[in-house]
């Protein structure tokens, strides 16, 4: 159980940037570079800060499929359920008493993820529920407050094409995963899930003037993490790091409440 609850924040952790680099991402890189369609990770140069980014070997995404009819009536079903389940949170204050928590609330975002723990939980042992999502998809008011536009759902890892097809249509949109990562020395996997991204400093550290400013995080060293140039893993060893083919399981957003019925948009890998 301690590692499902540590996986509660999975969903919403690389929500982390790397926020004080020429380099940076906004949970699990929204408006990925998507013209990599085999199925594999994509392989381009990161495109920098903003919503439209290549994440490389870094990202791993389900192969792109015609949609069918079939896929076309499910989704719509699919964003009726969410509307019909989700509007109440609407209001963000009724969701955090539900138990969604905003995650990393301080750190700039295009969309901020209140992580539920029981529903991420369920999600990573395969119980995927439309309607009690994982995490809950806000773009944060100009003047205060957080307006409602989507849900994230995530599934196992061991999951298969056609076991995330069930959930969502491959047709409609891709699943994807954090692939080859490699993290720098005194930062482990748990550290990621719990949003931990400060080095652990003894008392011979402080003492010599060392701190905890943001900027000394590990996202801050261009070599680590979710884009980090390392991707390999004997590369990761020489320097130290310790090497995961893969951080969370599959992750997908849906966008029922961009204020459009247009799947392209409620399905797209695009924040609204």
């Amino acid at each position: 159980m301690k590692r499902l609850a540590l996986l509660v924040v999975a969903s919403a952790v690389i929500l982390i940037g790397e926020l004080f680099g020429a380099r940076a991402i906004a949970h699990d890189m929204e408006g990925m570079d998507m013209s990599n369609d085999s199925g594999a990770s994509d392989t381009g140069a990161t495109a920098g800060m903003g919503k439209h980014m290549d994440m490389g070997p870094h990202m791993t995404m389900t192969a792109m499929r015609a949609a069918t009819p079939a896929d076309t009536a499910r989704a719509e079903e699919i964003m009726q359920t969410m509307r019909a389940a989700l509007a109440k949170y609407e209001d963000y204050k009724i969701a955090e008493a539900d138990g969604y928590l905003p995650y990393m609330e301080s750190v700039p975002q295009d969309v901020y993820h209140f992580t539920g723990k029981t529903q991420s939980q369920a999600e990573y042992l395969g119980d995927i529920d439309l309607k009690h999502p994982g995490s809950l998809l806000y773009e944060k008011k100009t003047f205060g407050g957080y307006k409602l536009v989507g849900a994230m759902y995530s599934a196992p890892a061991s999951y298969t094409p056609a076991q995330l097809d069930a959930i969502i249509p491959l047709g409609l949109t891709r699943w994807h995963a954090h692939t080859n990562i490699c993290l720098p020395p005194g930062i482990t996997e748990d550290d990621v899930m719990t949003g931990h991204i400060m080095p652990r400093l003894n008392a011979a550290e402080v003492g010599a003037g060392r701190h905890t400013d943001p900027r000394v995080g590990y996202f801050a060293d261009q070599r680590f993490g979710f884009m980090g140039t390392i991707s390999d893993a004997s590369e990761c060893a020489a320097v130290g790091g310790n090497f995961h083919p893969q951080i969370f399981g599959w992750m997908v957003h849906v966008y029922p409440f961009a204020g459009t019925d247009d799947l392209k948009v409620a399905f797209g890998m695009d924040a609204p």
